[in-house]
């Protein structure tokens, strides 16, 4: 036979070779990834799954009045209105060019706003599912609805702090350091807000009269930006935390500082190498028990402290295998919720220090999740692009 005829019949053999070979090869590669996968995607905890994102899922709001609907927002430039009870899109908002990384309810209800990292925020009915009202700002920081009435607040990179009357859009700014307001919590009275900034401080801004009526700087503020902030249930403490690893107690009416929770990170410190940042650690989320003087404070190294507040001192730490993501107490009880990189939902009992609870079903890191009111489900959002609804009751109520 010809050079060419083998050829020939080498293209054949391989050809039928290949054929009769993929089948056993698809088998043999997905037993082998299994194993690695095994351990987050084996188990599925979850109720419901939302699918509809193509991307990254960033945030999640439940409805006030009822917690039967869900807002999600993801990297996909989506946002969506579904139902809890079985995953069903009740509407999208549409119209986003960018990450929707800010959604939430009014208060009642009524409305859902929804905000993309490059600004372009909406806000939509409920019940008839339209757009009543959009609007442009700086690149968006955080967004929040005010805890009474139909006003939004939101914080953009440039250092200001947007507020409108929905859906008239009458606007009021409040112009912090030129710095970003990287977040912002609007005070349970109402006619307060706090805000962080990139610079270390903080402000406490009177709304109705547009002023700023406390500035922690300098030795009082943080000595890095902040990551979060949040207030106890009457609003005369304020909590905040900074990627300088402190967590600052103030007292709402006079700015001062009551106390500083430090935490000395645990994992020993790698020396950087050329261009590398060292092992850091940081406060990414905090907030106040209801029932007892108790505050939770979440760290980027996987440790959740609780703190007592009557002693000022660490009761707990409850230490997680990676970062927490954000944590949020019961509305009613000493449970604190924690979400982390790893994918799982956690429920700790905050008087003990003890995991009550883990839930799984992501397989990818968690990157919010939001609590009903009875604290009978659980939703999250992941990198895995879905959503998923858990349910959390639990033997002891």
């Amino acid at each position: 036979p010809s050079v060419d005829d083998l050829a020939d019949e080498m293209e054949d053999v391989d050809f039928d070779d290949e054929g009769a070979e993929e089948p056993d090869a698809e088998a043999w590669e997905t037993e082998d990834d299994e194993g690695v996968e095994d351990s987050m995607e084996a188990q599925d905890d979850s109720e419901v799954t939302f699918s509809l994102h193509s991307a990254s899922v960033f945030c999640v709001s439940l409805d006030p009045k009822t917690n039967t609907l869900a807002v999600t927002g993801g990297e996909d430039d989506k946002a969506f209105v579904w139902r809890v009870s079985d995953g069903e899109l009740l509407f999208e908002c549409s119209g986003h060019k960018d990450s929707v990384t800010c959604a939430g309810f009014s208060h009642d209800s009524v409305f859902v706003a929804t905000g993309d990292m490059s600004g372009l925020i909406k806000v939509w009915r409920v019940d008839s599912k339209e757009e009543v009202w959009s609007f442009e700002v700086g690149d968006l920081e955080w967004m929040e609805w005010h805890p009474q009435a139909h006003v939004l607040l939101a914080g953009t990179a440039d250092g200001n702090s947007w507020m409108w009357k929905i859906p008239s859009g009458d606007c009021k700014t409040f112009q912090g350091p030129a710095c970003p307001a990287t977040c912002g919590r609007i005070l349970p009275d109402g006619k307060r807000a706090v805000v962080g900034y990139e610079d270390g401080t903080m402000r406490i801004w009177d709304l109705k009269q547009g002023t700023s009526l406390h500035v922690l700087k300098g030795q009082d503020g943080h000595q890095d930006p902040l990551t979060c902030v949040a207030s106890n249930q009457d609003g005369s403490l304020i909590m905040t935390g900074s990627v300088d690893c402190h967590a600052k107690l103030i007292n709402s009416a006079t700015g001062k500082v009551v106390c500083v929770f430090k935490m000395e990170s645990t994992a020993p410190k790698a020396p950087a190498g050329e261009g590398e940042e060292a092992e850091s650690n940081s406060v990414e989320s905090l907030g106040f028990c209801n029932v007892m003087p108790l505050a939770a404070v979440g760290y980027l190294d996987g440790t959740l402290a609780i703190y007592d507040l009557s002693t000022q001192s660490l009761r707990h730490k409850c230490q997680h295998e990676s970062g927490i993501v954000q944590l949020l107490w019961e509305e009613s009880s000493a449970v604190v919720y924690t979400c982390s990189l790893d994918g799982a939902v956690r429920l700790w009992d905050a008087r003990s220090g003890k995991m009550i609870s883990e839930y799984r079903g992501h397989s990818a890191e968690i990157l919010d999740f939001a609590v009903n009111k009875d604290a009978s489900i659980v939703v999250t959002t992941s990198g895995d692009h879905q959503a998923k609804v858990f349910c959390v009751q639990r033997p002891d109520r």
